[in-house]
Parts: C-alpha cells; structure tokens; sequence
C-alpha cells in the first residue's frame, strides 16, 4: 500500500512483502509547516506522525523493527531516550541516533521506521 501527498515527491509509507517503511516525520505542525515548540513535545510531535503513518497501512508502533532519530543536537538524544523508553514495549526495535546540521522546516528531529508486518 501507498500512501503520498501532493507536497512531496516520495510516500509518507510505502509497504511491500509485509515490510513498510515511514519516511522521515519531522518535529513541525503538518498543517503550517512551522516548527513545533519545546524539544519534548517536538520530538513527540515526530513520532506520533510516525505512529499516524503506519496506522494508515493497518500498522502499529508495536510492528516497528527499526527506527533512526536525526538531531540537529545530540544533547536531544537524552529526550530520544526517554521518548524510546516509553513508547516502545520490550523487545524495543533496533535503533540509530544520527546528528545532522539542520532539518527542513526548522525542524530539531527528523525519525523515520521500518515496520514488518507479523
């Protein structure tokens, strides 16, 4: 299944062979592109579009295998920890933090998924 938007030029999730993978949900507004305040609920902001992509394709956070966080600064990665922690039940998915110079939108996260469909 194929979920897109006329904004970009990719899917927001595309899955295949039981394997969805989420594009890059970033710490923004969707509906004014402006970024979220506050580094927690920005980073939560980040995973709940995660979370609304999948459930687009009938899946969960609980079906997630992989996830990488990208930072602009990696004093968020404590955050990402906390986030990590609370929302994904044991076994948690593999996990990569990555720091990057700067997100679209002014955004501080970018996450993205692998979700196997079980």
């Amino acid at each position: 299944m194929l979920l897109s938007t006329q904004d970009h030029p990719y899917s927001l999730v595309y899955e295949t062979d039981g394997i969805a993978y989420v594009s890059g949900a970033t710490t923004i507004d969707y509906e004014t592109h402006l970024p979220i305040t506050g580094e927690k609920e920005a980073l939560t902001a980040a995973l709940d579009e995660v979370e609304r992509r999948l459930k687009s394709v009938g899946l969960e956070l609980a079906h997630v295998t992989k996830v990488t966080y990208f930072l602009t600064d990696m004093k968020l990665r404590a955050i990402a920890n906390e986030q990590f922690e609370e929302r994904f039940a044991s076994p948690r998915p593999a996990r990569t933090v990555v720091g990057v110079a700067a997100i679209p939108y002014g955004g501080i996260a970018v996450i993205d998924a692998i979700a196997h469909r079980s």
